[in-house]
């Protein structure tokens, strides 16, 4: 009987990477859209963080990496995952990503908030993830015995000993068994769950959704990173970036009267994007608008993509500062996974952002997770060519299946969001969005509910302030603590708040 091939669910970095890193075995990728469309990766403007500068090694990126992390990455990702950045550079280079350079031809190496180094290598200059979307999606064309299928997955499926063996997968309205060797989700994070985001609009979860339905163990999940500079052209929806590069070359955010938002804060405008972020929230919060201010670069020859953004929302930054304000960006947590990238259902692998992998801790380094994705995709590459055990066939899941979500119930889960899981938080607020999302996902069936439950019951347990998460009712820290938390757990979380809930008038 022929072999079945690794399932690799997700077409941005993480996905594809893993999926070309596994050749020559066969792969199915499973994606919501055509290769090189609907990823975050796309949407990435920074770069990818390594350590090649002559003044840089990776013991550095990696001391870096911690000191953002705020006490919760784990040394022995960072020290591997650093090491891993040139290699993953040449890797790309190899396969026809053209990164910037300077003069003299070397690589352009760009400064990020709370690097110590230059590190930040680009493409297009604020390009870099559509230009490294585009390289991986020509190489997956090209790649025998890799198969594409667009489509949702809906359940992950079983063996007879609780192995995953396969995923159930709804294409062109029809619901479809696919049998695998091994599952990879490389789903991206969760951002539009919320109702500012610089993220795309099926950035909802789905891969947290899919693993906590079969019971895998989630890590760290309310970690949740606000990118302190998205163009505030409108009040919702996806919002476009001004990346952070622009503040490494000397942009500053400034109130209207043009006095500087981060005077007096350590690390000012390059401080940890956590507290950029609060310090923005801070002001838009009074009724403030902040800028960021980038009138001495030129922004339409060094950042193109945010000049294009600019231009379409009829904004000039050469004539007058951006508006800004905070955003979803990224998901620190995700499928617990170890550092092979296994999670803890026997037969499933989680890549990029929608795995805990320890790297991120509490607060994402600035560009880390492309290379984060490009690190471990080779490492769960390596694992499972190793691996001699095969899945049995595929059993029906015995849940009841996830539906559809209306646009109204979305609309429902992102206001609950923005309103008490966003920047600042605290115990009221949280718990009627626990309760809440909980009815929402026991009435809707809606993954995307399942999703911001887990994120709220697991800020609703973490009581004190870290990196991402800020609790305004326990503002201290208490000793470094990872938090694995499981569907079941936040459910149970949820029907316990909903008595109290239900006496609000």
């Amino acid at each position: 009987m022929r072999a079945a091939p690794v399932i690799v669910v997700g077409a941005g970095v993480a996905g594809l990477a893993t999926a070309l890193r596994l050749a020559p075995l066969p792969v199915t990728l499973v994606s919501t859209a055509a290769l090189g469309e609907g990823t975050a990766t796309a949407w990435a403007q920074g770069g990818i963080a390594a350590a090649l500068g002559a003044d840089d090694d990776p013991a550095l990126h990696a001391a870096d990496t911690l000191a953002a992390g705020a006490g919760l990455s784990d040394p022995e990702v960072a020290r591997r995952v650093a090491e891993a950045g040139p290699g993953a550079v040449a890797w790309l280079a190899e396969r026809g990503t053209a990164f910037d350079r300077d003069a003299a031809g070397a690589l352009a190496l760009g400064l990020e908030a709370a690097h110590g180094r230059r590190r930040i290598v680009k493409a297009g200059g604020d390009a870099t993830g559509a230009r490294v979307l585009a390289t991986l999606a020509r190489a997956a064309a090209a790649t025998p015995r890799l198969t594409v299928v667009v489509g949702h997955a809906t359940d992950l499926l079983c063996d007879a000993h609780g192995a995953v063996a396969g995923l159930a997968d709804r294409v062109g309205g029809e619901t479809v068994t696919l049998a695998a060797r091994a599952v990879v989700l490389a789903t991206g994070g969760l951002g539009a769950l919320y109702r500012a985001t610089t993220n795309p609009p099926g950035a909802v979860g789905a891969g947290l959704a899919l693993a906590a339905r079969a019971g895998a163990v989630l890590r760290d999940v309310e970690f949740v990173q606000f990118h302190p500079t998205a163009i505030a052209v409108r009040a919702e929806g996806p919002l476009p970036l001004a990346t952070e590069a622009l503040r490494g070359e000397g942009a500053v955010l400034v109130d209207a009267a043009g006095g500087r938002v981060m005077a007096g804060i350590a690390g000012a405008d390059l401080a940890p994007r956590d507290v950029v972020a609060r310090a923005i929230f801070a002001r838009t919060g009074r009724g403030e608008r902040v800028f960021l201010d980038a009138r001495r670069l030129d922004v339409a020859r060094r950042f193109p993509t945010v000049a294009a953004f600019c231009q379409s929302a009829g904004l000039d930054p050469a004539a007058a500062p951006i508006p800004v304000c905070p955003a979803a960006h990224y998901h620190m947590g995700g499928i617990r996974v170890d550092g092979r990238g296994r999670a803890s259902l026997p037969g499933l692998w989680a890549c990029g952002e929608a795995a805990a992998t320890g790297l991120h801790g509490a607060n994402r380094l600035a560009s880390n997770s492309l290379l984060e994705a490009l690190a471990f995709a080779d490492l769960i590459a390596r694992d499972i060519r190793g691996a001699d055990a095969i899945a049995g066939p595929p059993r029906a899941a015995g849940r009841t299946p996830a539906v559809p979500t209306g646009p109204e119930t979305l609309a429902g889960i992102r206001r609950i969001m923005e309103a008490a899981v966003g920047l600042v938080r605290d115990e009221a607020g949280l718990a009627r969005a626990a309760a809440r999302l909980g009815a929402l996902a026991h009435e809707a069936g809606a993954p995307e509910a399942e999703s911001a439950l887990l994120v709220a019951a697991a800020a609703l347990r973490r009581r004190e302030s870290r990196g991402a998460h800020w609790r305004a009712d326990h503002p201290g820290q208490e000793a470094p603590r990872h938090a694995d938390i499981t569907l079941a757990q936040a459910r149970q979380i949820a029907a316990a708040l909903a008595p109290a809930l239900q006496e609000v008038p």
